[in-house]
């Protein structure tokens, strides 16, 4: 974008003279970025109907991509694009270009996770324990699609020597308002291993914490990009607060939560988020 400012100069009988500025705003399209970003929507498309294997409902709205496959209805955003509404009747999933060119395996695992197509294990068939802090940053940096955080307490799931699905925790916290005794613990983390669905995974995770550290309550966050209802209340989680959406700038694929504006990235914002606590 730049401004132009055009001056014509009118002389008129008598020696007089008329002068009219114009100023223009002028954007500039790269098409060719566009088509490139088209591109790469298309080709994520292409991956995701060769694993998933299911009839796939593509639609365009503009710049943005539509896609429903069963229960699930898919927005996927080019940059310089905003959230569309939900649809009432499916369960709506909102992604954005930077993830889809930094994480698709990752996203295309989630995706099968949430059509039943994920490799099926059962809980009962696992073995918990707990996990140190670079096993744990390692597997969030494979299987998850937030960034990776420590926590303080670190549980895992292990079927036939393999870990398969982990949760990460925070301390303690008192909490204004409480007995000396209440403390409020948060779950910062929880992932499957790429392709595997442990049913009941989290139920054993957060069972095997509470008989470790009695918390009080334990609250978390899901991301609306992803779900409206969070699967948590299933296992006694309350929704509690909607957060409101959250600004991240991008810069080389990359999401930042502060600002740079340097101008060489863009800025997108994602749906917010469900505040869920679960009281003990």
């Amino acid at each position: 974008m730049f401004w132009i400012n055009i001056v014509i100069i009118l002389f008129l009988e008598g020696g007089k003279a008329v002068l009219i500025r114009f100023t223009f705003c002028v954007y500039f399209i790269n098409f060719t970025q566009m088509n490139n970003q088209q591109g790469d929507i298309d080709s994520f498309l292409c991956k995701l109907q060769q694993q998933v294997l299911l009839p796939m409902r593509v639609d365009r709205d503009g710049a943005v991509t539509s896609v429903v496959v069963k229960n699930l209805f898919i927005y996927l955003y080019p940059p310089y694009t905003s959230r569309k509404e939900n649809v009432a009747s499916l369960q709506t999933i909102h992604i954005d270009l930077d993830q889809i060119l930094s994480s698709p395996q990752k996203i295309i695992n989630r995706l099968k996770g949430m059509l039943g197509l994920g490799t099926k294990i059962y809980a009962r068939d696992t073995v918990v324990a707990r996990i140190d802090k670079k096993v744990a940053m390692d597997f969030q940096e494979e299987h998850h699609l937030q960034v990776a955080l420590p926590g303080k307490y670190r549980y895992g799931l292990y079927y036939k020597g393999e870990l398969v699905s982990m949760a990460v925790f925070s301390g303690g916290r008192r909490m204004k308002g409480e007995s000396d005794d209440y403390r409020s613990f948060e779950l910062l983390r929880f992932c499957h291993k790429g392709p595997y669905m442990v049913v009941g995974g989290i139920s054993k995770l957060i069972h095997q914490f509470v008989a470790d550290f009695k918390p009080s309550d334990i609250m978390t966050y899901a991301d609306m990009d992803w779900c409206q209802q969070s699967s948590l209340e299933h296992i006694g989680f309350h929704a509690i607060e909607t957060k409101s959406p959250q600004t991240f700038y991008v810069e080389d694929q990359q999401r930042h939560y502060e600002d740079k504006r340097d101008g060489k990235g863009y800025t997108v914002q994602n749906s917010g988020s469900l505040k869920l606590k679960l009281i003990l």
